[in-house]
């Protein structure tokens, strides 16, 4: 009798557990857009930096600003990526001590709450982050004949 009431306390602990890993998945998805905008962004970086020396001094400035906004725009999204990262981290780390909690009996009520305040912090600085970088992102564009 005793190995079907541990059955019931895991099968709740798996319930809890499963917002947060609809949560990591999101967080997933942030991080997949985030490093593919990264990527972008060096690709392009480096493409100006390959057209430095073969461009007339009086273009060099377009150029050079053009990497400047860039490199502001790595910044942000380098930002973003850590952020959502450390959230990704603390969340595995509420779903960990969910596990503990039961398995050694401990009240896990404050470092269940704290963890996850943290998390959903360091998320939302994320977003904003990455929402910041789309701003500049889109100040910048330059669409049609110049």
């Amino acid at each position: 009798m005793h190995e079907l009431s541990n059955m019931g306390t895991i099968a709740h602990v798996i319930q809890l557990a499963i917002a947060p890993v609809f949560l990591l998945t999101a967080i997933g998805t942030l991080l997949t857009v985030t490093t593919n905008r990264l990527g972008r962004i060096i690709d392009r970086a480096r493409n100006l930096e390959g057209k430095l020396e073969s461009t007339p001094p009086e273009g060099i400035a377009k150029i050079h600003s053009q990497l400047a906004n860039l490199s502001r725009r790595s910044k942000l999204i380098y930002l973003a990526i850590t952020l959502s990262t450390t959230a990704a981290l603390l969340v595995c780390a509420v779903i960990a001590i969910l596990f503990l909690g039961d398995f050694f009996s401990f009240n896990i009520t404050i470092p269940v709450a704290v963890l996850f305040i943290i998390a959903m912090l360091s998320l939302v600085l994320a977003l904003l982050s990455f929402l910041r970088e789309v701003f500049v992102a889109t100040a910048n564009l330059r669409i049609g004949p110049h």
